[in-house]
This record gives structure tokens, sequence and C-alpha cells, in this order.
């Protein structure tokens, strides 16, 4: 690999990437507490607001593999500072803008920058650490993302209260240039060799175009009624261009997307860890505030407390089920952790409106325990199970997953309480039952698929011998 720029510290290139994968994070969920406000003061309906949200999630979702590929061919490093500078125009702008309109355009931006910072910044510090020290790396990384997730709407909350909603888009501005300015100092490089390979520009116009359309009729399906006929037409649309997709990708030289990488084992358990990880702590997350606020009545500063349980310890942990990865592989700690989370999800299973206190916390520190056990370790399985020069679009194509059960769990989720005919306690117990049943498969299908990943062969970067 070359080395452009030495990484003269790789802990300090660690502290500049998580600065920016942190404030990515954030951003996913602190948007979420300043919808009210911003409503207020821009004369628009939460129901048009909501597109703030939309808008992210697809940019995000249509740019993530494609963020992948194009780091793999022109340098992660490169990338991943061009995109830290876009996200912090965006933010800046989006904090002055004065409409909508103006805020959709800046937060689809925000959007594909953070996806460059999600996939870009993982390979980047996985390149910076030895295999001895990488899965520690990695696991302090995902912690800051976690912490990022989880702190969203708490920070939310307190920067509307006091400076108002702009603050909670133009805060990110001085903590990205502090991430910049890390980030080209101490990372280093880590592009391949030319490789004469172009990029696929018939999968990526498909690609950003397929993606979309899914998430869309995943968020927005069940509001307008599955079988209208706008969601019959984009259900059609959205299948016809993910049949084409498939079709042009299997015949270029170079796919964006390689679907014969779902043929190792490997790679096809990593995918299903942290798409199994998003499809439970969507739904978990929207409605553990539910419960804490409409069944117990707790305010906004009582349900951020009661949260801490979950988020602390996802913080805590995931450093530390790094360092078990490192020493054990990924295998027993993924399994451990869908074994905590399905946990988790049986005993909120069981939730009622007096609930004892120490029965809520045990639940929601066993989800923060499970998440840590999950998503670094997960991503760690994605880049050991593909050559290296091939970990960009590795991690585009766990992450748009990730990204893509996520939305599945919360339209499912929507579907269950439809159906529920005893308000929010029947829907949350139908909920968690689902989470419990799905996380109790997963153990057994992680089982089969990571206890046949083969051995690495002599020289092959793919594979390290504590990839499962």
């Amino acid at each position: 690999m070359s080395s452009a720029v030495p990484a003269s510290n790789p802990w300090l290139a660690l502290t500049g990437v998580a600065i920016a994968s942190f404030l990515g994070c954030i951003d996913f969920t602190i948007v979420n507490t300043a919808l009210p406000a911003l409503s207020q003061e821009l004369h628009i309906d939460l129901q048009q607001s909501q597109w703030l949200i939309t808008a992210f999630v697809m940019a995000l979702s249509a740019f993530m593999v494609s963020a992948g590929r194009l780091a793999d061919l022109f340098g992660r490093r490169r990338l991943m500072l061009l995109a830290m500078l876009l996200f912090g125009v965006a933010s800046l702008a989006a904090g002055l803008s004065h409409s909508l309109a103006a805020l959709v355009f800046w937060r689809v931006l925000q959007g594909l920058s953070c996806a460059v910072l999600y996939t870009a910044s993982t390979a980047i510090v996985g390149d910076a650490f030895d295999e001895s020290r990488r899965g520690r790396a990695i696991g302090l990384l995902f912690s800051a993302n976690g912490l990022g997730l989880a702190i969203g709407p708490v920070a939310g909350g307190l920067l509307v209260a006091t400076l108002g909603w702009r603050w909670v888009f133009l805060l990110n501005v001085p903590l990205i240039a502090i991430g910049l300015l890390l980030c080209w100092q101490h990372v280093r490089e880590s592009a391949p060799a030319d490789t004469g390979q172009r990029l696929d520009l018939p999968g990526l116009a498909l690609l950003s175009l397929t993606l979309p359309l899914w998430v869309l009729l995943l968020v927005h399906g069940g509001t307008w009624g599955w079988s209208s006929p706008v969601v019959l037409a984009l259900s059609a649309l959205a299948l016809a261009a993910l049949v084409l997709l498939v079709w042009v990708e299997q015949r270029v030289t170079a796919p964006l997307l390689r679907f014969d990488f779902l043929a190792r084992p490997a790679f096809t358990g990593a995918c299903l860890a942290t798409g199994g990880l998003a499809f439970f702590y969507c739904p978990a997350f929207l409605l553990m505030p539910l419960y804490l606020a409409e069944v117990r009545g707790l305010d906004s500063a009582s349900v951020g407390l009661l949260l801490l349980p979950t988020t602390a310890v996802l913080a805590l942990l995931s450093p530390w089920a790094g360092r078990w990865a490192d020493r054990r592989g990924t295998r027993p700690v993924l399994l451990a952790g869908f074994v905590l989370l399905a946990a988790s999800a049986l005993l909120q299973a069981g939730f009622v409106a007096d609930s004892s206190w120490p029965l809520v916390i045990t639940a929601f520190a066993l989800m923060g325990a499970g998440w840590a056990c999950i998503l670094g370790p997960s991503t760690v399985a994605a880049i050991a199970s593909v050559p290296a020069q091939d970990a960009g679009v590795a991690m585009g194509m766990s992450w748009t997953l990730h990204n893509l059960a996520g939305a599945v769990g919360l339209a499912l989720t929507a579907a269950l309480f439809q159906r529920a005919g005893g308000g929010l306690l029947a829907g949350y117990h139908g909920t968690m039952v689902l989470l419990a049943a799905v996380s109790a498969v997963l153990v057994l299908a992680l089982g089969v698929l990571l206890g046949r990943t083969p051995a690495p062969a002599r020289g092959d970067p793919a594979q390290p011998a504590d990839a499962s």
C-alpha cells in the first residue's frame, strides 16, 4: 500500500476519524428532537419536516456502496477528507437555511458525505493498526459511533432549548474542522496500487435509483397505504430497477456490487449480523422512549437518564468487545451479542405499566451489551472476509444492508402497531417478541455460517486467522 502521508500516530488518526464518524452518527438522530422547533419557525407541519429524515436516509443508503468503491479506487484518505469538508459545508448551510427545500437539499449532501464517513472510516482505522490491535481500535471507533447515535436525542433537546434548532447543525462545523486537521496530519493513504479498474457507472446509476426507491417504500409505504396506486407503482419500479441492477452487475468487468462476496460464508454472516443489529435497535430505540414517556409518564430528562443503561453500556463495552474479537475471533462475540439481544427483548416483552425499575434497567443494559458485541465485530468480520483492496466495497455492502434492515424493522413495527388492538403496550410486546425470535434465528444462522469459514489461504489477506 502507498503511504502518501506517514501515520505518525495511529491513535491521533483514530481520534480524527472517530470525531468525523461520531458526527455522522449523531446527525442521524439529533435532528429528530429539533423537528418541532424547526417546523414552528419555518411554518411547516411535522409530516413535511419528516422529509429531513427521509432525505438523509435515502442519500446515505444510495451512496454507501458507491462510497466504498470510490474509496478503494481513488484513495480512502483522499475521499475521507473531501467528505469531511462537504459535511462541514452542508452543516453550515443547513444551519443558515430559511426554507424546507434548502434544508432538504443540504440534508441530502450530509447523507452523501456520511456514507463516506461510515465506510472509509473503518477501512482507514483497520489499515492504521496491526492485526493484534485492530479489533480494539475498531471497537473504540464504534464506541464513538454508538455514543453519537445514543446521545443525539438528548444533545438535540439541550441545544434546541438553549441555543435554538440551528445549532443542531452549526455545532458540527468546529468539531469537523478539528477532525479534518487530525486526519490531514495523521491518516495515511491506504488505496491499493493502480489496478486499471474503472468505476462502474451503470451500476452506480442503477444503485442510486434502486436503493432510494426501496427506502422510500419501507419508510412511507405504511403511511400511504400498501395497496395504494402510488405504492404499487413505486413497488413495480423498485423491483424492475433491482432486477436490472442484478443483471448489469453480473456482466460488467469491475462491478460496483460484488454479489460473489455473498458466496463467502464469513461475509454473508457479517452482513446478517450487522443487518440483524439494525433490525433490532431501530424499532427498539424508537419504542423504549415511548414506553417510558407514555406508559410510565416520565419527562424528557428522566427518559434520557433511563436510556443511559443502554447507551453507556454500549459505549463502555465496545472496546472490550473489540479486544475479545482480537483474542478469540468474531464468531463467539457475535453469537453472544444476539443471545444478549434476545434476552433483552424477552424481558421487554413482559413490561407492564408498573414493571420494577431494576427489571427495566436490566433489560436496557442487556440491549447495550448485545449492541456492543455486534457493532464493531461485525465490521471486523466483513473486512476480514474479503481481499484488502475490496474492504471499502465490503463495508459499503454491509452498511447498506444495515440501513435497509433497520428500515424493514421500522416498517414491520408500524405494521404490528396497526394490527395491535391493545394500544402501545400491545404493539410493544408484539415487536419485542418478533425481535427476540429474529435474534434467536440469527444465533443459529451465524453459528452455521461462521463455523464454515475456511482457513485463509497462504498470502491471502482476505481472511486472517481470526476472521471467524
